[in-house]
């Protein structure tokens, strides 16, 4: 809990997201931890080949980044050239990773439900 007098470390500003992506039955868990006012360190646990060799590439971001449309995100960007399929919803997932670490963002569940409705 902040209080006037209690001094918060970045390094205990955390946030994680889970990701239960669906069809390909793939669990990713995002953690955003702050490593500065503006700075960031991603981790990522997954069962997904695509995310965990993308991992190897976005590690860190700042909290600009987040605030950027999607064709100049630099998340985006990555996670585009890494991940097969654009409905994946782990680039959003870390976007939201982010800004709650950062108190963009309120700590909130997000679903996407779908239904295949016949004619």
């Amino acid at each position: 809990m902040f209080t006037q007098n209690s001094i918060i470390k970045e390094d205990d500003i955390m946030s994680t997201v889970k990701v239960h992506a669906g069809v390909c039955k793939f669990e990713t868990t995002i953690k955003v931890r702050k490593t500065g006012y503006t700075t960031c360190e991603i981790t990522f646990e997954s069962g997904c080949p695509s995310v965990r060799r993308m991992s190897y590439v976005l590690k860190n971001c700042t909290v600009d980044d987040v605030k950027k449309s999607f064709l100049e995100s630099p998340i985006y960007s990555i996670c585009a050239n890494y991940l097969k399929h654009v409905s994946c919803p782990v680039p959003a997932a870390i976007i939201k990773a982010i800004e709650v670490a950062f108190d963009l963002a309120l700590a909130k569940d997000v679903f996407i439900e779908i239904k295949r409705d016949e004619y």
